[in-house]
């Protein structure tokens, strides 16, 4: 029998190309994406594909509810990788842009990891891996909403690990850097929706936080593309004892090294120059 995995975010990016590899390495793939549009092109791409709004409860349980309909109620892994970055200043973020950050990136996992579970208790065994990020341990101005969102996984993913010692099921968190895909033009469609740039102390640093995201091509040294990170996924999905965190990226494992190195006003002066940089 296929190892099933459920992937949410495949419309492009990490998810599309996990997915894809997933499904020609010989797992049956449930690949998710929040646009009838995206799980169109996937299903004409010879990939199982449900629509699955990570932001409304009316999405997820219908499609959970129709992968065990089609699994005759068994699920291997679930890959929480659905995500987007909302870029501005924490001053200029109210309660609906943290809100809007927080369903898509932290609600919408959690109510899916607790759908999985009883399966995966009951048959005795399952993986749950979340995409999370460096800035899941190390925090960069102006990324305060997308910090505290990663942040709130790595956070949940612990506690979690820790509450499923002794039992066959394991927790991996992903922390990559820059990788290649449609996330700076996901961030720059938040960042218009939720930030009042003319009205804020910050306009003229939004100047460069714009063109940042506006950038053709890679915004920053050391992107890698998406099939680094599905390395760490097919280890964490194969491995008979996978690891709790998986670095992706040069600028991972050298802040997750400055980190545990420097005192904290130290690594304050390193991470607001990367941060501020354009």
């Amino acid at each position: 029998m296929k190892k099933t995995i459920l992937i949410t975010g495949c419309s492009s990016g990490i998810g599309y190309c996990v997915a894809h590899a997933l499904h020609h390495k010989g797992y049956r793939v449930f690949a998710t994406a929040r646009k009838q549009e995206s799980v169109d092109e996937l299903l004409n791409e010879g990939l199982e594909s449900l629509r699955l709004d990570l932001t409304d409860t009316n999405s997820i349980q219908p499609a959970f509810e129709e992968i065990m309909r089609r699994t005759d109620g068994t699920l291997y892994a679930l890959f929480n990788n659905g995500a987007y970055g909302l870029t501005g200043a924490v001053e200029d973020l109210n309660r609906d842009a943290l809100r809007a950050q927080f369903e898509t990136n932290v609600f919408g996992w959690q109510e899916l990891t607790n759908l999985a579970l009883p399966v995966m208790r009951r048959q005795g065994y399952g993986r749950i891996i979340q995409n999370s990020s460096v800035l899941g341990f190390v925090s960069m101005p102006f990324r305060g909403a997308y910090n505290s969102s990663k942040y709130a996984i790595e956070g949940l993913s612990d506690t979690l690990r820790l509450e499923l010692r002794g039992t066959n099921i394991y927790v991996s968190l992903i922390e990559p850097g820059p990788i290649a895909s449609q996330f700076r033009v996901n961030a720059l469609k938040a960042l218009e929706k939720y930030i009042d740039i003319d009205n804020s102390f910050h306009r003229e640093k939004y100047r460069g936080v714009l063109k940042r995201l506006n950038k053709k091509g890679p915004a920053v040294p050391f992107t890698l593309p998406p099939e680094a990170v599905l390395k760490r996924v097919i280890h964490a999905l194969e491995a008979s004892n996978p690891k709790p965190r998986y670095y992706v990226t040069i600028p991972t494992y050298l802040f997750g090294f400055l980190k545990r190195l420097l005192s904290t006003r130290i690594l304050d002066i390193l991470l607001a120059k990367a941060g501020n940089s354009n």
